[in-house]
């Protein structure tokens, strides 16, 4: 008997004598797709189409195979076809339902496909007709929502938000998807919330539901009143805010897994040892090899939670009990699918991994300046171990994990601050992420002094890594300044060391640090001299920087006039007593009995800053970063999430 191949919706005997066969699902897509309606014939055309096995690739392939004017001619049984799905989701028989939503996918990816030159009205017309497309949504968002709020089966409560994502993702553009104008109308924020706060539907769905939010909250967003902006903006339940927070710290931890796995992977042996060590000389200009795919959707996801709703910020401070955050998990988080939404490929250009670093500093910055989250950040009496990555550096040692100290969460930011400071000092500078951060570390301070915080840190380590900022500003003076405007960051930095000079004794933790920062700036002066020389001759010549490199010039004061006051009295102190080199003790010595003719100006606004804007300032870097995951999404959902097989095991007898 000759056997049987099954290719592409064909039956094919290995005799070539005999023509191909055709499975008859797809028989009965073919008859769709002539002008007449196939029920004409068949009168139980529909009932029996979902009761057969789905061929998406036959479906979605025969759309696209057809061209615009074929197609506007079998819009009669296309409509049919969407509305007898949208019917056949309201069946009790579990079977139906699967295949009436694998037929909606192929459908909307299919058309989409066909129409994308032209506009989402034509897209609507094609799936559902204008004339019935309000109340043909209507029936199909009441569908989905009835299944995902309902305690049946997990596979159909998945493939509804693989249906909801696949809606959401036809068009790279989010706000030109007109279809979305009716989930804004038929809202199924509640549905989301509620697998949310229910650990076992959590457990399965929360990541994609996390993702399908984070997405429905940027549609036309500036354009219009979003329904799931606002409802985000007030949910105060704290079972859904735990379970939203759940989620995103899983991801974020799964992403942190592999990294550090790579890490391991990439550092073991002598000869990786070795050429780690040489590699971090030249590590200013060279790619990171270590490199894993970035989860865009989940940033995005975090950043609207963070900057819509101040009661998530409670949800940041708290541990997760069921991540097991202790040890590292031996397997992906399951919510974590292995190939998640969202999330962009390891690419060579650093642009997707500049666009993370900018989203971070971005929910930093957030957070740095909410009340209500900077008294969590600095409660003395919410302490927590932080392990941070620390790029390997020839000049320091990597920490070990066991003696990191237990400190308020705000040490932490602050130590990352310190650490991008640090290690991103290259040829092609992040002007933009270096701005952010410091900006995140200044507002930071405006709240200790507002609150007269002490808190008790390192400050040493940020001095150090922003004075190394300075000496790199100036030794790639010409490169720099052909790409940015050096003197806006070098100025924020300089505003950095008078809001600790003028406001230190309010918030630094015991008086010998403020005696600390002095000996810093007098053991340096030879970069603050560097700096200010620089700034003069570029602000006595005329050119573009002139105005900018001024108020460097200008805000340089009170620094210099602690390096003129002090090094001639220490020099004195030396040569009296015919010491060659003082120690750091002497030196605080000569600070501490010189202070009281020490004359400092009075320098306005170091403690006020321009509150975050998005819609402002940062519209257009929203926008494409959600065409960039709506497009990732699109291509992970076609990889891996609508396969039948596993979705009809569950169904595998027909009452």
């Amino acid at each position: 008997m000759a056997q049987v191949e099954k290719r592409g919706g064909l039956l094919r005997k290995s005799s070539a004598s005999k023509k191909p066969l055709k499975e008859k699902v797809v028989l009965m897509y073919d008859e769709i797709f002539m002008t007449e309606d196939p029920s004409k014939c068949s009168p139980r055309f529909w009932e029996e189409l979902f009761l057969m096995k789905v061929n998406l690739d036959y479906l979605e392939g025969k759309l696209e195979s057809l061209d615009g004017e074929e197609l506007m001619k079998i819009k009669d049984n296309i409509n049919c076809l969407f509305q007898h799905c949208i019917q056949a989701l309201g069946e009790e028989h579990p079977i139906r339902v699967v295949n009436a939503l694998q037929t909606l996918c192929a459908l909307i990816r299919g058309v989409h496909q066909k129409n994308k030159s032209t506009s989402g009205f034509d897209i609507i017309n094609m799936l559902m007709g204008f004339d019935k497309a309000e109340l043909c949504m209507k029936n199909l968002m009441e569908s989905l929502d009835s299944l995902l709020c309902a305690e049946g089966s997990e596979s159909l409560k998945s493939l509804c938000l693989k249906l909801l994502l696949c809606l959401v993702t036809v068009t790279d553009n989010i706000s030109q998807n007109t279809i979305l104008e009716y989930v804004m109308i038929n809202s199924i924020f509640e549905a989301i919330l509620q697998i949310l706060s229910h650990p076992p539907s959590r457990r399965e769905h929360g990541y994609d539901a996390v993702v399908l939010l984070a997405l429905l909250v940027n549609y036309r967003k500036y354009e219009s009143v979003n329904p799931y902006i606002v409802k985000l903006s007030i949910v105060d339940d704290e079972a859904t805010l735990n379970g939203m927070g759940l989620v995103i710290a899983q991801a974020l931890s799964e992403y942190n897994r592999q990294y550090k796995d790579k890490e391991e992977e990439h550092q073991s042996g002598f000869f990786s040892a070795l050429t780690n060590m040489v590699g971090s000389m030249f590590i200013a200009d060279a790619h990171e090899n270590i490199s894993v795919q970035t989860n865009e959707a989940i940033l995005l996801a975090l950043y609207e939670a963070v900057h819509l709703n101040r009661n998530f910020i409670t949800v940041l401070a708290q541990s997760h009990p069921e991540m097991g955050l202790v040890t590292t998990p031996v397997s992906p988080v399951p919510t974590t699918p292995a190939t998640p939404l969202g999330t962009t490929p390891p690419s060579s250009d650093d642009e997707h991994r500049l666009h993370s670093g900018k989203l971070c500093l971005i929910i930093l910055t957030c957070i740095a300046e909410d009340q209500y989250a900077n008294a969590f950040l600095h409660d003395d009496n919410m302490n927590f171990r932080v392990n941070l990555h620390r790029m390997p550096m020839r000049h320091r040692k990597k920490a070990a994990d066991k003696n990191l100290p237990c400190r308020p969460l705000v040490c932490a930011v602050l130590d990352l601050m310190v650490e991008f400071i640090v290690t991103h000092m290259m040829k092609e500078f992040p002007m933009d992420l270096y701005v952010r951060c410091i900006q995140v570390v200044h507002k930071l301070l405006c709240y200790q002094k507002k609150c007269r915080v002490r808190l008790h840190y390192t400050w040493r380590e940020l001095w150090s890594a922003l004075i190394n900022l300075l000496k790199f500003l100036m030794s790639n003076e010409t490169v720099l300044l052909a790409k940015h405007n050096i003197f806006t960051l070098a100025l924020m930095v300089v505003n950095l060391f008078n809001m600790f000079i003028t406001y230190g004794d309010t918030f630094l933790p015991t008086p010998s640090s403020y005696d600390e920062l002095y000996y810093e700036i007098i053991r340096m002066h030879q970069s603050f001299d560097n700096l200010y020389s620089m700034v003069l001759r570029i602000s006595t010549n005329t050119g573009q920087w002139k105005e900018a490199a001024s108020k460097v010039t200008h805000a340089l004061v009170n620094i210099r006039a602690i390096i003129n006051h002090f090094n001639p009295k220490i020099e004195s102190y030396a040569a009296v007593n015919h010491i060659s080199q003082l120690s750091e003790e002497q030196v605080l010595e000569v600070v501490r009995a010189n202070y009281d003719t020490l004359t400092l100006k009075l320098q306005d606004g170091l403690d006020q800053y321009e509150r975050y804007s998005e819609q402002h300032k940062e519209a257009a870097f929203f926008k494409e970063l959600v065409r960039s995951i709506s497009t990732n999404v699109r291509r992970n959902l076609a990889f891996h999430t609508l396969s039948q097989e596993v979705l009809l095991k569950e169904f595998s007898t027909i009452s």
